[in-house]
């Protein structure tokens, strides 16, 4: 068949992949000059299944009240007249629960992990490099409170079977020794040595080409206009150079999904979750991590990117806006240098922004749909680079009438 991919970023580049080894014919269209330049740009960097937790727990809802107001919140709300968000936090409120948490984990970590095994293959298969590391995330905490958090995720991760298990504050330094001279305190956390980190963007550009080779039609510089459709079909894509027709045809829009959708009568819960990063150059420097990192008490990642320290977090949902808030700039650079005061030189950190899909369970939307020819594959929030080749090969496998080599249940879009 003919299968346009609509979006060019990791989600969409993985998906053109599996299309191809599947023997299709494949057209990707994305509105900006190369691939992964939008969300997949500049992201927190880590493959990390093994903290595939989903926002919604019982939990959240008094985190969220106690965060309500403050700049520096990991999660903040830009109070003002969104029916969109007030819409999907009905349906976040109602995934709060231990029972809903614990379904939400399962889908989740079904994805996340034959991802994981995926983008391994992958990597060996094309000799990818893109500044990739397998050793591991080391989990660390700042505060009791986040700890026994921490012990409590990481037993449910071994109910899972995966390798994830408490270390000491001692332990920590061992991993990573980097972290001796940090001046924010350390009591413990934990580590999986099975996570590893790389680069969202180099990834995603390298596999393009392999892509381009195979065959593949990339239009960049192409918006999107519309989608016109037939007797339950779609027909073609309506862009700004011309229509595209075609058999099949994949959404890979991340946060723009839903506004594409819904001319065509489908909702889809996934709202905007702006992320912020920064990125420090290392060189001259010797206190850059190596191990890719979660600082739980802060809510922030850090990943070491070739000559460069990869530093992301918070949360703001604020619409498709991506302007930043210096306050929160500041907030990330000044937590980041309190656990690598040298790391890197200040004034030449570079600030980035990016929207995050996020559903209201944490799982991401692969599937059908009600037109016979017109899947999903976005909705991943903070998991995209985690979860991109396990379901990409999913859905491409789905597309082309073979079954998956894990279950789709409970990830399409008829959950909503």
């Amino acid at each position: 068949m003919h299968v346009v991919v609509m979006g060019a970023g990791v989600i969409g580049t993985t998906a053109a992949w599996y299309l191809l080894q599947n023997g299709h014919q494949v057209t990707v269209v994305d509105r900006r000059h190369a691939s992964a330049q939008e969300t997949s740009f500049a992201n927190g960097g880590q493959i990390s299944a093994c903290h595939a937790t989903p926002w919604a727990n019982a939990s959240t809802p008094k985190q969220i009240l106690g965060w309500l107001g403050r700049e520096e919140a990991p999660l903040l709300f830009r109070m003002r007249f969104d029916p969109q968000l007030f819409s999907w936090g009905l349906r976040f409120l109602r995934n709060c629960t231990d029972a809903r948490a614990r379904i939400n984990l399962e889908k989740a970590l079904r994805v996340a992990i034959y991802s994981r095994d995926c983008l391994r293959a992958l990597r060996d298969e094309l000799d990818l490099e893109y500044d990739h590391s397998t050793r591991g995330i080391l989990h660390i905490c700042r505060t009791e409170q986040d700890m026994v958090a921490v012990e409590k995720a990481t037993a449910q991760m071994q109910e899972y079977g995966l390798n994830r298990r408490l270390v000491s504050p001692e332990e920590c330094l061992s991993i990573e020794p980097a972290l001796r001279d940090a001046t924010a305190p350390i009591i413990g956390g934990s580590f999986t040595p099975d996570d590893e980190s790389g680069d969202a963007r180099k990834f995603t550009e390298r596999l393009s080409e392999h892509c381009i080779s195979r065959g593949a039609a990339f239009h960049f510089n192409t918006n999107i206009t519309g989608l016109l459709h037939n007797q339950g079909k779609i027909t073609c894509v309506q862009t700004d150079q011309g229509d595209i027709h075609a058999d099949a045809f994949l959404v890979c829009l991340g946060s723009y999904s839903p506004l594409m959708l819904a001319p065509l009568g489908i909702k889809l819960p996934i709202y905007p979750c702006k992320g912020y990063s920064i990125s420090i150059d290392t060189t001259g420097y010797s206190g850059a991590p190596e191990t890719a990192l979660i600082d739980d008490s802060v809510k922030m990642v850090y990943s070491r990117l070739g000559a460069h320290l990869r530093v992301a977090g918070t949360a703001e949902l604020d619409g498709y806006n991506l302007r930043m808030s210096p306050r929160r700039q500041k907030l990330i650079v000044d937590k980041a240098l309190e656990l690598f005061p040298n790391s890197g030189d200040r004034s030449s950190i570079d600030f980035w922004s990016g929207l995050r899909p996020v559903t209201p369970d944490s799982a991401p939307v692969l599937g059908d749909t009600k037109y016979a020819n017109l899947y999903l594959n976005t909705g991943h929030g903070t998991l995209g680079w985690t979860m991109s080749c396990g379901s990409a090969k999913a859905v491409a496998d789905l597309i082309s009438d073979k079954t998956p080599d894990i279950s789709l249940t409970g990830l399409g879009i008829d959950r909503f």
